[in-house]
Formats: C-alpha cells, structure tokens, sequence
C-alpha cells in the first residue's frame, strides 16, 4: 500500500513560500507548482506501446505466431523458374512422364552419395536420357527434443545443391520433388538438357 502525503500546515506552507521566494527558477518561463497542486494531479498512465489491455482469465484472441524460419528444401525448389518446356513440366510434376533411370542414394552417407550422384548423373547425359529420378529418403524422424528446430534428411538438402554446382551444373535443367507414386518428398526429378 501506498501512504498518501500528508498535507502542509500553515506555519509550513508560510515557511515553503518564504524560501521559494527567496530563490531564482532555472526556467523562468515555467509554471511553477505548489506542493499542493502537485499532490493533487492525477499521474499519468503508462504507454501499452499497442498491446491491447489484458486481464487473467480471458481467452487469447491471436492464434498463431509468425516465425521467420527458412523455407524448406521443397518451397525453394518450387519457387525456381521453370527453363524446361512448360506442358513437360507440368507432366512430370503430376507423376505422367516416367523416369528412365534412377538412382536409390537412401542410406548413404554423403561422402558416398555425393560421388555416386555424380557418375549417375553424368552416365545418364551420356545415355542421352532426359529424366532420372535420385531418390534421398525422407531422413530419420527424431532429434526434435531440443530447443532448436532440426531439419531432418541430410541428403534431401544436400542433393539439390550438388544438382546446382559443378560439373553437374550443366548437365541439369530443371529439378522438382517427385510425385507421390516415385516417392513424393523423398526423391527428385532431375530433368537433364540434351546432348550436343
């Protein structure tokens, strides 16, 4: 509890107004305020910089928190511009066009897979094949007990950044998460540009 000030006698009033005659304001053009009037003003209220006033036992009215974390693997591929035909595309993407070769790099690691990836790759452009399928898995579910948010599949985000670095960098035209019936999230369709 907060104890009011009490208010000035008059022989303490008389007193105040003596000394604060015989003293010079700093700011001259200021109102002054007796201890009175001071007293008597409400204070002002406190600045809830926009956040609406809340009282324990009412219901949250905002559900969902933004959060700034980076797109996933499959929201980037699908973010690139399409530089393959456009009907093909939207073919391959729908699971009509089948692969014609593929490679199963589930289980690897990745100082296996990445080599493997590359002789794929390259045979298949020597082949002159347009469509293959590299299949990563979908990674090991668990590690989601600490604090940080993990991404699961080592090769499922590391098997588009080979595609897009050399030497395979010119071999690749177009990579897209497959569709469902060739493995969905867990495998890619890499489309690859013709033989010259």
């Amino acid at each position: 509890m907060t104890k009011r000030p009490r208010k000035l006698t008059a022989d303490e009033q008389a007193l105040w107004n003596r000394i604060a005659d015989q003293t010079a304001p700093l700011h001259p053009k200021r109102k002054t305020q007796t201890a009175a009037e001071a007293v008597e003003q409400p204070k002002p209220q406190p600045q809830t910089n926009g956040i609406p006033a809340f009282r324990i036992g009412e219901k949250r009215t905002d559900t969902a928190l933004p959060h700034d974390l980076a797109p996933g693997i499959g929201e980037h591929l699908h973010a690139q511009p399409v530089r393959m035909d456009r009907k093909a595309h939207t073919r391959m993407r729908r699971g009509k066009l089948e692969p014609e070769a593929r490679i199963d790099l589930h289980g690897m690691t990745l100082d296996r897979a990445h080599p493997a990836l590359t002789r794929f790759i390259m045979n298949a452009h020597a082949q002159d094949r347009r469509l293959v399928l590299v299949i990563t898995g979908k990674g090991r579910s668990g590690g989601a007990d600490g604090p940080m948010p993990e991404r699961r599949g080592v090769l499922k985000h590391q098997v588009p950044q080979w595609l897009h670095a050399p030497p395979l960098r010119q071999l690749v035209l177009q990579v897209t998460e497959a569709h469902m019936k060739h493995g969905g999230t867990g495998a890619y369709y890499v489309y690859l540009r013709r033989r010259r």
